[in-house]
């Protein structure tokens, strides 16, 4: 990865979009890139040459390749929070949506080819994972420990320890099971993952 060539040292991260449509076709033609070129041949002048724009219009939204490549396959923006499962109060049920939201955000063609290259660019260059955290993660993990913790009220701490194990089950297992397998056999996998992850919340009572 060629980080002087896909990396501002000076640039100041996303700002206020100057015409949504710039940002639709950055996004749009960074997913098409991926899952025709690959990782490594997305970098921001490939990005900037099929979207029709400029580098520096890229630039002015996002610092780095990273940022650009999160949004476009996580479906993040900025200032918005990830959509997330609204609770139905069946938790076996909730829990089955969270499974199947996780593994199609992670078995997208685009989202395949991406995620093994950001996990190395996470372990290389410090900084971007925690700003993936922050917008991403930490706002998921907040909206199932709640949910978690109202599903069991009388389990108090526990209940919230189980939430972490539960949410890094349920991210490791969707991530490896959509990067390996894509949708193949989704629905059966999905119904017994959350069944397991039932199963641990379950044990509280």
């Amino acid at each position: 990865m060629n980080l002087t060539r896909d990396r501002r040292p000076d640039a100041a991260g996303p700002g206020r979009p100057r015409d949504p449509q710039v940002d639709r076709a950055v996004l749009a033609a960074t997913v098409a890139l991926l899952v025709e070129s690959g990782y490594q041949k997305t970098t921001i002048q490939a990005i900037a040459r099929r979207a029709q724009v400029s580098a520096p219009a890229i630039y002015r939204r996002w610092a780095t390749r990273e940022m650009i490549i999160e949004d476009a396959i996580f479906g993040l923006q900025e200032g918005q929070s990830p959509a997330l499962p609204p609770s139905t109060g069946d938790l076996r049920a909730d829990l089955l949506t969270w499974t199947r939201h996780f593994l199609d955000r992670t078995a997208h063609p685009a989202a395949r080819s991406a995620i093994p290259g950001l996990l190395s660019a996470y372990h290389h260059h410090d900084g971007i994972h925690e700003r993936l955290v922050e917008r991403a993660e930490a706002p998921a993990r907040a909206a199932l420990t709640e949910r978690i913790v109202d599903a069991v009220p009388t389990a108090g701490a526990r209940a919230e320890a189980t939430a972490v194990i539960v949410f890094d089950m349920l991210v490791s297992a969707t991530m490896i099971r959509g990067v390996a397998h894509g949708h193949e056999g989704a629905d059966e996998w999905c119904e017994q993952l959350a069944d397991a992850l039932h199963a641990v919340i379950d044990s509280l009572q």
